[in-house]
């Protein structure tokens, strides 16, 4: 009871305001807005076409190439997907060129064989990366890298802004995207020839077998411009670099 009193006493001594304070709830901490931008791939805008353009133009037509190269080739697995076989050649661009670097990947299930060019500029403070990408269905892989399919799909990432984008639609209407969808084809087949891809890519695509088929050995082998000796590499999906022996 002594005690009781004793505490009883302590209360009424401290300021009002102290009691206040000590009730009053923690504010509550305001989670930071998440900001979502939507493509449409299928029907940019006026704005986005003229700079899809403008970019695309950048693009040297004629290869200006250092010694730095690399091929590899893989297999990778997803889970709810087919295995694939894929190949992927990159060269440096000299330094005087306004790109860093330039990559061709190739990857190749049951059902599809998909092409993929891409770009990285040398000052990425507009553009970072620059891709187009063509699919095929039922052709072998020599018949795809052999043949100038046209690009369905352009992807351009900026630093600090939006991605433009372009993909062929069912459907739609995209007669007024012709000349940009031209513009990729044209990329797509020149760097295909300076890439020397229609000669590597069905050496390396063999060594892998079919997608299907494991192969005993986990080994790969991959040229490196660098040193000009063989390296080997357990099968792995392509990743995303800047330094020779790396890829984006």
């Amino acid at each position: 009871m002594v005690i009781r009193a004793n505490f009883a006493a302590f209360l009424l001594s401290l300021p009002l305001s102290l009691l206040v304070v000590s009730q009053t709830p923690p504010p509550e901490v305001k989670k930071p807005a998440v900001r979502v931008n939507y493509l449409n791939v299928c029907a940019p805008v006026d704005a986005e076409q003229k700079e899809i353009a403008a970019i695309l133009a950048r693009i040297p037509a004629k290869a200006n190439f250092a010694a730095d190269f690399e091929v590899a080739r893989g297999r990778s697995t997803m889970q709810d997907a087919p295995p694939a076989n894929w190949v992927r050649v990159r060269r440096e661009f000299s330094t005087v060129s306004p790109l860093l670097n330039v990559q061709y990947s190739i990857s190749v299930d049951e059902n599809r064989s998909v092409e993929t060019l891409v770009f990285r500029m040398q000052d990425p403070k507009e553009v970072m990366q620059i891709s187009m990408e063509d699919s095929v269905s039922a052709a072998t892989p020599a018949t795809v890298v052999s043949t100038d399919t046209p690009a369905n799909r352009i992807k351009i990432e900026r630093f600090a802004k939006p991605s433009l984008g372009l993909a062929r639609c069912e459907k739609t209407d995209q007669s007024a995207y012709e000349p940009l969808f031209r513009s990729a084809s044209l990329l797509l087949s020149s760097y295909r020839r300076a890439l020397g891809v229609r000669a590597t890519v069905p050496a390396e695509l063999a060594r892998l077998g079919s997608p299907g088929v494991r192969r005993q050995t986990g080994k790969i082998s991959s040229g490196n411009g660098n040193t000009g000796q063989k390296s080997r590499k357990s099968d792995r999906a392509p990743e995303s670099g800047n330094k020779p022996g790396t890829s984006q």
